[in-house]
């Protein structure tokens, strides 16, 4: 099991792969605008409670959603900035961001991939924190690989290749000790027909 650091400044090389693999990197967005951006979009996104079939029964996601496609004439100006910046750091051309608000430690996300239905091959997907600190667990979908948790700090950006997607899940597991909110933007590059 891994834990990184809570003031280690280097970027982490979590998983390798043909594609970069899976990186942590800290620090990207300066505490002050993540501060802010995190104020904006907590009271300026419209959330969503959604529900979902679980075990035969509908049950809530245990966390609130948004989406937004990046060249929406109603994205949020904290969105825009945001995504100026991580398209910058991470060289992808992402043209969607979905937000997860985890409101508390019971809010969490199950392990698993994001569906490549729909992503641009080849293209990596970042997650940009914001607000309290959330660890997240990785491990490898075959064998017996370790389990690394991650945290997440604000402004730091989670990059996560394609290829990624296929071998590895990822979860925000619950955590009684966290009592904050935490928004997640999780940026994709989406084929024409998934963006339209």
């Amino acid at each position: 099991m891994y834990q990184n650091d809570l003031f280690d400044p280097a970027p982490l090389d979590l998983i390798d792969d043909t594609e970069c693999g899976i990186r942590y990197l800290p620090d990207v967005i300066p505490a002050a605008t993540a501060e802010a951006w995190f104020e904006q979009a907590l009271d300026g996104v419209i959330w969503n409670n959604q529900r979902r079939m679980m075990y035969e029964r509908e049950v809530d996601v245990p966390r609130l959603m948004a989406h937004f496609s990046l060249d929406a004439a109603d994205l949020p100006k904290p969105l825009l900035q945001a995504a100026e910046q991580v398209r910058s750091t991470v060289g992808a051309a992402f043209n969607s961001v979905g937000l997860n608000l985890y409101r508390d430690g019971n809010d969490s996300v199950a392990p698993h991939n994001d569906h490549t239905k729909g992503l641009v091959p080849k293209a990596p997907i970042a997650i940009l924190s914001l607000g309290a600190t959330r660890r997240m667990s990785i491990r490898a979908k075959s064998g017996k690989g370790r389990t690394l948790n991650v945290d997440l700090h604000a402004g730091s950006v989670l990059v996560m290749s394609y290829a990624s997607q296929f071998t590895h899940n990822h979860g925000i597991p619950k955590l009684s000790e966290v009592s904050g909110p935490r928004i997640s933007l999780a940026f994709r590059c989406l084929t024409h027909q998934a963006a339209s």
